[in-house]
């Protein structure tokens, strides 16, 4: 038994009202609704700043909640619906991005049956191997380095572990055996955590990093991570990418 919050803000530097903006005859936001919903949550809401937004999903009969505009952090958005809904505090919060309409149902499922077989954490996540040495350097790539039971030891832009002989002269080959991870970001959490964070103090190590992640870890809560060999569709961030996810809808039409 899980719950899945969408948050789905009307503001997008770079495609403006993005989660309104039609695939195959309905709103970005009710695909991503549709999708998830198949992945067995006993409930979905929509969480948005913005009324249109709230009335598209009703009208495809999801339920929404509005919420404040203002929140630092996606992860504050979510902690004031779970306080909105009133959230038992072990209850499971699956958060999945309103940009993501092609993503795979039974992953978030996955995600959020991981964090309920391990009672000592807080978070859920994945990720998966890297194969491809540009990333490893890549600031945009997160990486993850994990202790012998999948927990998160660290989140960095930076390639962690650091393979020194092989990479200390500026090679990129990832030699055998690193075990280089590639964060996905897609969270489970327990309400009684997503109630605490926005009391957290944000460490340095969050501010420079630009992942707030790390504020959890600093604060010592536990992050399981599924460690998966599948790459998940990307999101639509860009115009190049609406293009692309529109023909895979229209095709599927």
């Amino acid at each position: 038994m899980f719950t899945i919050i969408i948050p789905a803000r009307y503001a997008s530097m770079r495609l403006p009202g993005k989660a309104l903006l039609d695939l195959a005859g309905k709103p970005m936001v009710v695909r991503v609704a549709e999708q998830a919903a198949r992945s067995g949550a006993s409930r979905l809401v929509v969480a948005t700043d913005h009324v249109g937004i709230a009335n598209a999903a009703r009208l495809e009969g999801f339920e929404a909640v509005m919420t404040r505009a203002d929140h630092a952090t996606g992860t504050d958005r979510l902690a004031e619906v779970v306080t909105l809904l009133k959230l038992a505090d072990n209850e499971i919060v699956v958060n999945v991005q309103g940009d993501e309409p092609l993503i795979d149902p039974e992953f978030v499922r996955a995600v959020a049956e991981l964090l309920q077989s391990r009672p000592h954490a807080a978070i859920a996540t994945a990720c998966h191997r890297i194969a491809d040495g540009d990333e490893v350097f890549n600031p945009n790539v997160v990486k993850v380095a994990l202790d012998r039971d999948n927990f998160a030891l660290y989140f960095s832009r930076a390639p962690i572990p650091y393979a020194r002989d092989a990479f200390v002269q500026g090679g990129k080959t990832i030699p055998d055996g690193l075990p280089i991870y590639r964060h996905i970001g897609l969270y489970a959490y327990r309400a009684r955590f997503l109630r605490t964070f926005p009391t957290l103090l944000a460490p340095a190590m969050e501010s420079f990093e630009a992942l707030e992640q790390l504020r959890a870890l600093w604060h010592g809560f536990r992050i399981v991570v599924l460690v998966t060999d599948a790459t998940p569709a990307p999101g639509v961030d860009t115009p190049e990418d609406l293009v692309r996810v529109r023909a895979l809808f229209d095709r599927r039409a």
